[in-house]
């Protein structure tokens, strides 16, 4: 998994999680189910604001089937995303992902200097090229503004110096991620919503683009490779002036769109956005010493659990290491969130779960303060 956004689960409501991994799991799928197994390593976690754009404009709940048990979900059965919004992240993310495993052929980075690892590279790029653009021609979206956006990324990179605009670099990808946004409007049959939608995309991939050149800088510096704020001159302090008001920009491009239900939308592409841009920079803000998250009014904390908590079913040794065999097997001591210790039956969360969380403080419930009248963090 990649991307920006990156939610913490203490940051999402019960039912904003749910409807989170639905959606991460419906382009999970979407890719293997159209363009096989190895089309699954492309899911990541900003390709699927695509599919819940779309479900956030629809006028009743979007689509969902019920996949089976799989290893990121503890093993069990959930409900996933399923229809023309998976279907256009999975398109997107695909051709974006053949751009950049090209680019790193093109540019000799690590592993793809050797010439085998190159072709392999190349041919399967070739590949999710071909799938994506399939696919998002089934469901009325051309891929080739996609295409010509990345093409046109070396030719802006090697004509940039220092005192040009970054936003000169960032700017194919800005025209990628709205052609993507906008067109969610025409799939969930709200054309009206296509500009507000289109600027939103475009601001949200200036961002992506610029946070992506803030984590490489150092990186790139050692390696020589080419960087925009290394190229353009553009220091750390403009980057993340940039960033800021980028997102500002779309929460506002946001407002201008008609949602049905914008809970998710919201939760991702103005506070998750806003959390990557101090992740990335350093300056997440933690709260003072004593600080209480306001609770809304009529709210009524959570009773506290008894003193002994409802566990699994305890085991003795040797069956327990049998259960602790089937675990490992199947990547819940990795990956589900909770497992059950085999011997006590204690719940835990897997090693990759617990390193999820970064807001700081896991028993927070705060409510949306942004003054757009939604409340995102928690389902009061």
């Amino acid at each position: 998994m990649f991307g920006i956004l990156r939610p913490c689960r203490h940051r999402l409501s019960p039912t904003l999680r749910t409807s989170w991994m639905a959606h991460l799991c419906g382009l999970c799928l979407a890719l293997r189910d159209d363009h096989g197994q190895l089309a699954r390593t492309v899911t990541n976690y900003d390709g699927l604001v695509v599919s819940a754009l779309v479900e956030a404009q629809s006028p009743t709940v979007g689509t969902r089937r019920v996949a089976g048990p799989c290893p990121l979900r503890g093993m069990r059965t959930a409900p996933v995303a399923d229809g023309s919004g998976a279907r256009l992240a999975a398109a997107v993310s695909l051709v974006l992902a053949s751009a950049k495993v090209r680019d790193h052929v093109d540019d000799g980075d690590g592993a793809f200097r050797k010439a085998p690892v190159a072709g392999v590279a190349r041919r399967v790029a070739t590949r999710w090229a071909r799938q994506g653009a399939a696919t998002g021609e089934q469901i009325g979206f051309s891929t080739a503004v996609l295409l010509d956006a990345v093409g046109r990324q070396g030719e802006l990179e090697s004509g940039l110096a220092t005192g040009a605009s970054v936003l000169l670099a960032t700017e194919p990808t800005e025209t990628a991620t709205a052609a993507a946004f906008a067109h969610t409007a025409v799939l969930a049959g709200r054309p009206g919503n296509a500009a507000a939608l289109g600027e939103a995309g475009k601001l949200f991939g200036r961002v992506a683009h610029l946070l992506d050149a803030v984590e490489d800088i150092d990186a790139d510096a050692e390696t020589g490779a080419w960087n925009p704020l290394t190229a353009t001159g553009t220091n750390l302090v403009e980057a993340r002036r940039l960033c800021d008001d980028a997102v500002l920009g779309v929460k506002l491009a946001l407002r201008e769109a008609d949602f049905a239900d914008q809970g998710l939308v919201h939760a991702l592409l103005v506070h998750e956005l806003d959390a990557a841009v101090n992740r990335t920079f350093g300056h997440q803000h933690s709260p003072p010493p004593g600080h209480q998250h306001p609770m809304p009014p009529g709210h009524v904390p959570p009773t506290p659990p008894k003193d002994i908590p409802r566990w699994g079913k305890k085991r003795s040794t040797l069956p327990g290491c049998g259960v602790a065999l089937v675990l490992c097997c199947t990547c819940q001591y990795c990956c589900a969130d909770p497992y059950h210790d085999p011997w006590t039956g204690e719940p835990k969360s897997g090693w990759c779960a617990q390193s999820y969380c970064d807001c700081g403080d896991c028993s927070c419930c705060e409510c949306c303060s942004c003054g757009d009248g939604c409340c995102c963090s928690c389902d009061c």
